[in-house]
C-alpha cells in the first residue's frame, strides 16, 4: 500500500497537471485521468520522467461507468487515497434562447454530477484516510464565475455555483471525519480553456497553473482544525 495517493482529475494539462505534478513531487502516488487518451498519454510520460509514480485511466468523466473504473484502477494499485482532486471540466458558451439541450447536459454532467459521483466512489477510502491522519483532502474545481454569475456562460456559472454549494455541504457532513473540502474560485488562468479569451487577456496577464498548484500546497499543509471551505484567485484589478 502506498503511503500517501491522490486521484486528479483533468490532469492532461492546465490546473490538473499543475496540481498532479505537486502531489507527485511530494510524494504522493497518483491516478491521473482526462479524456483523450493521447493527450493525457503525454502529460503521464512527463509525469514519469520527472520520477513521479502516476498510472492513467483515460475516459468520458461524464459517464458513471468511467468514474467508477477510474476509482476502482486506483484502489487496486494503491490501496488508500489521501486527496480527491475534481478538476475535470467544461464550458460551451451561449445567449440563454440558444442553449443546446446536449451542451447543457454535458456541464452538468462533467462539472457536477462526476464530483459528485466521484464522492460517493471514493467515501470509503477518504474515510479510511480521515481516520488514519485526520486530513483527508477534496478539492473541487470552481470558479470565480461560481461567485458571481457570467452572461453567455450561464450554464457553466451556475455549475460552478453549485459546486461551492456542494463542497460546503460536504464539509458539514464529512469535516467530522477527517475529510477536508476546498472549492477553487480562480478568474482567467493561462490553460486551453482559456484560449477563447487570449484575444483580449494575454496568457502574461493571466493566473499561473502553478499558482493554484500551489494553494492546494498550502491545504495539504494546514492542522486537521482548520478548513478553508473556498478560495478566491483574482488579478490585479479584477472586482471581487
Amino acid at each position: 500500500m502506498a503511503e500517501r495517493a491522490a486521484i486528479v482529475t483533468g490532469g492532461s494539462s492546465g490546473i490538473g497537471l499543475a496540481v498532479a505534478r505537486m502531489l507527485g513531487t511530494q510524494g504522493y502516488k497518483l491516478t491521473v485521468a482526462a479524456r483523450r487518451p493521447e493527450k493525457l498519454q503525454g502529460a503521464v510520460e512527463g509525469l514519469r520522467a520527472d520520477g513521479i509514480e502516476v498510472a492513467e485511466v483515460a475516459g468520458n468523466l461524464a459517464d458513471e461507468e468511467t468514474i467508477k473504473r477510474v476509482v476502482a484502477d486506483h484502489r487496486d494499485r494503491y490501496g488508500r487515497l489521501d486527496v480527491l482532486v475534481n478538476n475535470a471540466g467544461i464550458g460551451i458558451g451561449a445567449a440563454v434562447g440558444e442553449t443546446e439541450t446536449k451542451k447543457l447536459d454535458i456541464q452538468l454532467d462533467v462539472n457536477l454530477r462526476s464530483i459528485i459521483l466521484f464522492y460517493r466512489e471514493c467515501l470509503e477510502m477518504l474515510r479510511a484516510a480521515g481516520a488514519d491522519h485526520r486530513k483527508a483532502l477534496v478539492v473541487n474545481t470552481a470558479s470565480i464565475a461560481g461567485k458571481h454569475g457570467q452572461a453567455w456562460l450561464a450554464i457553466y456559472s451556475a455549475t460552478k455555483h453549485a459546486v461551492i454549494g456542494y463542497t460546503a455541504s460536504m464539509n458539514h457532513e464529512l469535516a467530522q471525519e477527517g475529510i477536508k473540502s476546498c472549492a477553487l474560485c480562480p478568474a482567467y488562468v493561462d490553460t486551453p480553456m482559456t484560449d477563447f479569451v487570449k484575444g483580449q487577456v494575454s496568457p502574461e496577464e493571466m493566473i499561473q497553473p502553478e499558482d493554484i498548484a500551489e494553494a492546494v500546497r498550502f491545504l495539504l499543509s494546514v492542522s486537521p482544525q482548520c478548513i478553508v471551505p473556498e478560495i478566491m484567485f483574482i488579478r490585479p484589478g479584477d472586482a471581487l
